[in-house]
């Protein structure tokens, strides 16, 4: 077993795991392939991963690193509600921005909902608290006064 780590570089279930991944990802694959529109998913796939690692974590990355340089901030209290935030607005990004409506109708035969109020809405909600969350946890960890 000792030897498979050291010539592997992980546990066996790590390799598992990744052979499932695989497995998977190559069933997806074969399920697209007949489809006349795989290119274009291909397309928008690659798309985002390039738009992703040149554009968004050089963005965020960024942004961390700047609340690191601040001072003594509570970075997991913004970390998290921006990453909610932002992974719900790359998921509707279409309804977001209004993209799409006629498709949209087209599809399912219902105007389209207007998402950037809710979107705002959820954002606004999970930064506030955020922030609540960070007020209580600081007010029940003050350092006791100093003897008189």
């Amino acid at each position: 077993m000792a030897e498979f780590r050291r010539a592997y570089g992980a546990a066996p279930w790590h390799l598992l795991l990744l052979v499932g991944c695989f497995a998977v990802t190559g069933w997806i694959a074969l399920r697209l392939a007949g489809e006349p529109t795989a290119g274009r998913m291909l397309l928008w796939f690659l798309g985002a991963v390039v738009a992703h690692d040149l554009v968004l974590f050089p963005a965020y990355a960024a942004v961390d690193r700047l609340l690191g340089r601040v001072g003594p901030t509570p970075r997991n209290h913004v970390r998290v509600p921006a990453l909610g935030s932002g992974l719900l607005f790359l998921v509707y990004l279409p309804g977001i921005l209004g993209l799409g409506d006629g498709t949209y109708t087209a599809a399912t035969g219902l105007a389209p909902r207007p998402l950037l109020g809710r979107w705002l809405a959820v954002t606004a909600v999970l930064f506030a608290a955020s922030a609540l969350l960070y007020a209580l946890r600081r007010s029940r960890h003050r350092p006791p006064a100093p003897p008189p």
